[in-house]
């Protein structure tokens, strides 16, 4: 008999298995890939370089306790991730910043005025409803056009005007030279990569795995008392709502003979191509070596299920289901799939903390079937 079975083997359930394997609980994962890691899943390709096999995973948070938990597994490569976007003809750094401003406009804007630039370019818009309306309120019409509108479109394909505010509303906008994609106070890629790390947060006598398997192929054939469940939520009620749709990625990885591809770890193409972005390994692990791998990025209707599609009818689809988990008091639903949200790394591992610290609280403290 296992104490939990837990469905998926990326951050989110590996995480889980390991804090409940500490508390001496009896824990089965098992995943559907031929591998663990999720999504964060890395390996070395026949040029011995190694590259992340879903798309870049570049490790920020401002969350210490999630810092501290994964520094158990893994010493840290301490990397900034920088990024160039291409517009006008010219790389100019992205989130757009002072330098980029002086780069298009040819002008001498300086920390203590370059606000007054934005404000005399950014639209008034009597309510901020969709994606659009979150740029140009900050930036205006042609800086949204030139960064913003087109990449959107290649991503999502759909108008930032159809997409829901929150898409555009992290994207930062600086008034200094700050050139660093992320501002969090940890940041970092693992030191020999992701895999390793995950396969060292597994390795607990009381956790076993089974990989290359569906769970609902053995899910009668387990005993088990509870489940968290990192997969599809869609999935597991058999779709009786409908699909919830995501967007998905294709990837090429290139290989060259030359020491570095590109100046900086990744490069956009807002406005130039049908791809969104290339990434350059060796700028995220510091590997040394003749040849470079790159990853370019094609955003897919069809794939792996990626991003969760920001608008508010698909929020209203997955209500329905949250409501239908929320009625399972042995199921805990976790993750980017089972929530139907999007979540960059740090946020998975945070969630997978606090549902299990939320385990162990007394009855009296509340149910937390499904998080």
């Amino acid at each position: 008999m296992f104490n939990y079975l837990i469905v998926g083997c990326g951050l989110s359930g590996a995480c889980c298995a390991r804090l409940l394997a500490e508390q001496g609980k009896r824990v089965f994962i098992v995943d559907k890939r031929n591998h663990i890691g999720g999504n964060v899943y890395d390996s070395y390709n026949e040029y011995g370089i190694l590259i992340h096999n879903y798309g870049p995973h570049i490790f920020h948070t401002t969350h210490k306790d999630v810092w501290d938990f994964l520094s158990r597994f893994t010493k840290w490569r301490h990397y900034q991730h920088r990024v160039l976007a291409h517009v006008n003809g010219k790389f100019v750094p992205m989130p757009i910043n002072l330098d980029t401003i002086n780069m298009l406009y040819g002008t001498s804007y300086t920390a203590f005025n370059v606000n007054d630039f934005y404000h005399t370019v950014k639209e008034n818009c009597a309510e901020v409803n969709n994606a659009e309306d979150m740029v140009v309120t900050k930036i205006g019409r042609e800086l949204y056009e030139l960064f913003f509108k087109e990449y959107t479109i290649k991503q999502w394909d759909l108008s930032p005007a159809v997409l829901a505010k929150e898409v555009t509303a992290r994207i930062p906008i600086r008034y200094n030279r700050d050139d660093r994609y992320f501002t969090d106070r940890y940041q970092g890629i693992p030191e020999h990569g992701y895999t390793k790390m995950v396969e060292k947060m597994l390795g607990h006598k009381n956790i076993s795995i089974l990989l290359n398997t569906d769970y609902k192929d053995i899910k009668d054939e387990i005993r088990y008392e509870n489940m968290i469940y990192s997969g599809p939520v869609d999935y597991y009620f058999d779709y009786k709502h409908g699909k919830l749709p995501y967007r998905s990625l294709k990837l090429e990885f290139e290989t060259y003979d030359m020491e570095r591809y590109q100046t900086v770890g990744t490069q956009n193409y807002p406005n130039d191509y049908d791809f969104t972005r290339i990434t350059e390994f060796k700028f995220l692990t510091g590997q040394q070596c003749a040849k470079t791998t790159v990853a370019i990025e094609y955003p897919a209707a069809e794939g792996e299920p990626y991003y969760p599609i920001p608008q508010e009818g698909n929020q209203q689809l997955y209500a329905r289901y949250k409501k239908d988990a929320a009625e399972l008091p042995t199921v805990h639903f976790i993750g980017r799939l089972g929530q139907y949200k999007y979540a960059n790394m740090d946020v998975a591992v945070k969630d997978a903390l606090d549902l299990i610290q939320d385990l162990n609280l007394p009855s009296d403290r509340g149910s937390c079937a499904a998080v």
